[in-house]
């Protein structure tokens, strides 16, 4: 019978007397102790005194004796340990301070000229006494090659032969000897005196006493007895105290007071309706109580014998080896359900092993049952929680319904959601409701339901058009005997049935007010048919999946409008345009639509604007914005206006939205927006590039050199404070102009510079055409989450060639225009464009006439035959023309509208040196360049 620290078989006198009712009889251990404790009172007081003493012959004495002499011997070992380490480490000590010592003077400073010099004894005899005397050391020997010696503490032993061994410091190693010299034993260390080539030129020695060592240990070893002394006399007296705690704890009990108490204890262990089992360390039964040998079907001889050969269940055998502790864990033990407790024994110094108590429970068995399922409940509703709705994807949401709810709840699930549902639109409420089937899993793929991607219109007797009828899950428990689900396809409803499939819950996809379909629940291997807390476990479970599948719905809606609109407001083609070889690719982002936007724009004398742009965000709000920055982009190109200025007007543009924007109550402010415009003229081959937050673009030349044009980068629009700069480049005929937005080279995790390196080694790879550049580049660096919206232009240049172009300069004299105009007639009939001669000279001697009158300074005249014939007439006023109607009275006035009617557009572009006025018309498909 195991006991507990702390507690006594038997009660004190006092509190025995104490608690004892009145007229109840003691019980007969109770009354022994009593009776031996008055004896024990009623001694002598000389023999009370030997009695509180220790006997040797009493259990508490000869522990007491055994832990004194433990103590004396720890005390020895300690004090021999000690002495023997002191001599060992004064050894060690002497060593190292000898050797120190002697390296410390061999390698000093005029070590080696003092042995070449003529009397080394003179000068090398204070150093080594200062030496000796500082370090402490006996002496400090110099010697020759040959062993003599040059110091000495003795100055007549100077000139004479060194004792000891010197052949491998002369060989270049230090030696450390232990001698017993004259002085006592001691240690001394030899090293060699090294000149600059490395030669042994001589010797030095230092040696040191032992006992100088030991000196420092020998005054400790009072302290050490002195301290061993106060540890015997503390635990000799910690040793009386607890074996006195030992006798008091007995109570001065005999033998046959424990065995009779040890009876009486047996008797109650084997007389409690809860089983006891006690197992030892090594896995073997010491004690089982008759209640645990019922309860486990234990044999008799249990006792002793292995847990691995009684049959226990085992994880009640595994925690009983383990000695885990267990509170009301409860195991099966055939047909009982037992409620068990385990505990360690050598808890607070008691013996190693186990105690196990067992209770049967078996009533409990249907409450467990339940609330095991409960709990399986709960945990399904948890997962549910986390598992269903991680995407904003309506098949992908179904897809984790199906997945969650098998095979823990059924065999099989099936989702089918309404056709508008799919597209993002609200389903249309009624009976005959169009679904498709979305979504199906289940423990097995052969299953004969519905496949993934049918149109499944139900019955009206069927549970699923009920549900979407009423609102409410339908249940099936059999549906062998459910002629109304068998009505909706007899042939494949038997295959259901004949593959095992026997009981359905049908759930409706119910979500703020509106049915988006039905899910339906079926079970085939788990034996047990649906109840009716299936049902409202499944209705948990699908209005959580409505509501998730709901928000997908919603945002696939939303996507949509926002891709519509994104994908009306970006150009729809590339313009016809002579000046560039144009590729784009616009990539939307995975996440939602972006503000990315490019353009290729026509501007007059054949030249080509250039526009890529980014508003930060997503959604309608990004797409709006970016629509009303292309319009605005479109606006301003009209106007002929530099790139710089363009971006000015853009910038202030912004400005104004944002500060119109509060003013309204709305919150769809611009956050921000980038921009880059670039204008290219091919009569001169200058493009003119300007930014306001935009990467800056990629020029490819045609000897495949790849560099970043460096442009100037503005702020983002809105936040600009300066003008914006321009750059201008003059590039060869084929070079490429590569303009990008940011989601093509930057990532979250790394420097842009990074991706802008990765972009010049894919634009160097070697000759393209611009939309195989653009296929290489979105080849190489398309990322495989694209978070960002991409926009990527590839343009290759052109030039307009000589014979297209001609140019006349104009005297400021009425009388030349005639002339100009008999040039142009020629260069027309050159050019097999005849047909425009006589609008073309209307035209000319009209521009050149207003130059001539309201201009000063050279006026030219230039032609450009192109897809169009363009006439520019330049002169450096900054006066521009505007054309209305002249009065009947005036003169003047009806030219400019002459030149507007004949000429198919026409306008004014302002130079840093005055203006140029120009007209275009519009040639035969057979003459265009």
């Amino acid at each position: 019978m195991p006991r507990f620290r702390g507690r006594s078989w038997a009660p004190s006198a006092r509190r025995a007397t104490d608690r004892r009712p009145r007229g109840r009889p003691d019980h007969p251990s109770r009354a022994g102790s009593q009776d031996a404790r008055e004896r024990r009172d009623q001694r002598p007081d000389a023999e009370r005194r030997r009695w509180l003493g220790l006997s040797v012959r009493s259990l508490a004495g000869q522990v007491f004796v055994l832990q004194v002499v433990i103590v004396l011997l720890l005390i020895a070992a300690a004090v021999g340990e000690l002495v023997a380490q002191s001599h060992h480490d004064s050894t060690q000590e002497a060593r190292n301070r000898s050797l120190a010592v002697a390296q410390t003077f061999a390698n000093s400073p005029g070590m080696v000229a003092a042995l070449a010099a003529k009397d080394p004894t003179a000068i090398l005899q204070p150093k080594a006494q200062e030496v000796r005397a500082t370090t402490g050391v006996d002496f400090v020997v110099v010697t020759n090659t040959q062993g003599i010696r040059y110091t000495h503490p003795i100055r007549n032993r100077i000139g004479k032969k060194f004792v000891g061994d010197i052949s491998q410091p002369l060989a270049g190693h230090p030696v450390t000897q232990t001698i017993n010299g004259t002085i006592g034993r001691l240690v001394q260390a030899v090293v060699p005196v090294f000149d600059a080539k490395g030669k042994v030129v001589g010797l030095v020695s230092a040696g040191i006493t032992i006992s100088k060592i030991s000196n420092v240990t020998d005054r400790q070893l009072p302290i050490l007895l002195s301290g061993a002394i106060l540890a015997l006399g503390l635990s000799t007296a910690g040793t009386a105290l607890v074996s006195r705690r030992l006798r008091r704890q007995t109570h001065g009990l005999g033998p046959a007071e424990m065995t009779r108490m040890y009876e009486h204890h047996d008797a109650v262990l084997h007389s409690v309706r809860e089983g006891v089992l006690i197992v030892g360390e090594d896995g073997r039964v010491l004690l089982a109580n008759d209640e645990a040998r019922r309860l486990l079907d234990l044999p008799p001889d249990v006792e002793g014998r292995p847990l691995d050969e009684l049959g226990l269940p085992e994880q009640l055998a595994r925690l009983l080896r383990s000695g885990s502790a267990v509170t009301d864990e409860v195991f099966s033990a055939g047909p009982r359900l037992l409620a068990t407790n385990i505990r360690s024994t050598d808890r607070d110094g008691g013996p190693p092993g186990t105690v196990a108590t067992l209770r049967d429970s078996t009533e409990l068995r249907a409450l467990s049952g339940k609330a095991d399922q409960a709990r399986g409940r709960l945990r399904l509703l948890h997962d549910a929680s986390r598992a269903i709705g991680t995407t904003l994807d309506v098949r992908r949401t179904a897809e984790e319904l199906t997945r969650v709810a098998t095979p823990s709840f059924a065999d099989f699930v099936t989702v089918d959601l309404a056709e508008g549902v799919l597209l993002g639109e609200e389903p249309t409420p009624g009976e005959a409701m169009q679904l498709r089937r979305v979504a199906s899993g289940g423990i097995r793929d052969d299953a004969p339901l519905y496949p993934v991607g049918q149109t499944i219109t139900f019955a009206p007797s069927t549970p699923q058009a009920n549900s979407l009828r009423t609102g409410r899950a339908e249940l099936e428990p059999s549906l062998d005997a459910a002629p109304d689900w068998q009505a909706q396809d007899v042939e494949r409803t038997r295959r259901v049935i004949d593959y095992g499939i026997h009981s359905l819950i049908a759930v409706p996809l119910r979500a703020r007010g509106a049915v988006l379909g039905v899910a339906n629940f079926w079970r085939c291997e788990q034996p047990d048919p649906f109840e009716d807390d299936d049902r409202s476990l499944a209705e948990e479970l699908v209005a959580h999946a409505a509501l998730c599948v709901d928000n997908a719905r919603r945002y696939t809606r939303e996507h949509a409008m926002a891709v519509t609109l994104q994908h009306s407001l970006l150009p729809r083609g590339l313009p016809e345009q002579n000046a560039l070889e144009v590729a784009y690719r616009y990539l939307p982002a995975q996440a939602g639509v972006g503000g990315d936007w490019f353009d290729v724009i026509p501007l007059p004398g054949s030249r080509v604007a250039l526009v890529v742009g980014d508003v930060v965000g997503h959604g309608l709000h990004a797409a709006a914005t970016m629509g009303r920055l292309r319009t605005a982009v479109h606006n301003f190109s009209s106007l002929d206006v530099p790139p710089d200025e363009l971006l000015g007007h853009l910038d202030e543009l912004v400005n104004r939205i944002d500060q119109e924007t509060p003013a309204a109550g709305d919150e769809s402010a611009i956050t921000g927006a980038t921009c880059l415009y670039a204008t290219y003229d091919p009569a001169s081959r200058r493009c003119v590039i300007a930014r306001a937050g935009h990467p800056p673009p990629a020029v490819v030349h045609p000897d495949g050199r790849v560099e970043f044009a460096e442009v100037p980068a503005g702020p983002p629009l809105g936040l600009a404070v300066l003008p914006f700069e321009t750059t201008e480049i003059l590039l060869e005929e084929g070079s490429r102009l590569v303009f990008y937005t940011d989601g093509l080279v930057e990532e979250r995790d790394e420097d842009i510079d990074v991706g802008l390196e990765r972009l010049r080694g894919v634009l160097a790879e070697g000759e393209r055409t611009p939309d195989e550049t653009c296929s290489a580049v979105l080849g190489s660096l398309l990322p495989a989450h694209q978070r960002d919206d991409i926009a990527l232009l590839v343009a290759r240049t052109r030039v307009l060639r000589p014979d297209q172009i001609a140019d006349w300069e104009v005297p400021s004299d009425p009388a030349a225009v005639a002339t100009v105009r008999a040039d142009v007639t020629r260069k027309l009939e050159e050019w097999g464009l005849g047909d425009l001669a006589f609008t073309t000279e209307l035209i000319l001697s009209e521009l050149i006439t207003n130059a001539i009158r309201y201009a000063t300074g050279p006026i030219r005249v230039r032609l450009l035959r192109d897809r169009r014939l363009t006439c520019e007439v330049s002169d450096t006023s900054s006066t521009a023309p505007h054309l209305r109607y002249a009065a009947s009275t005036d003169e003047g006035g009806r030219g400019l509208f002459l030149v507007a009617q004949f000429a198919e557009r026409w306008g004014t572009r302002y130079t840093p040196d005055g203006k140029v006025i120009w007209t275009e018309q519009q040639l035969e498909p057979s003459w265009e360049f």
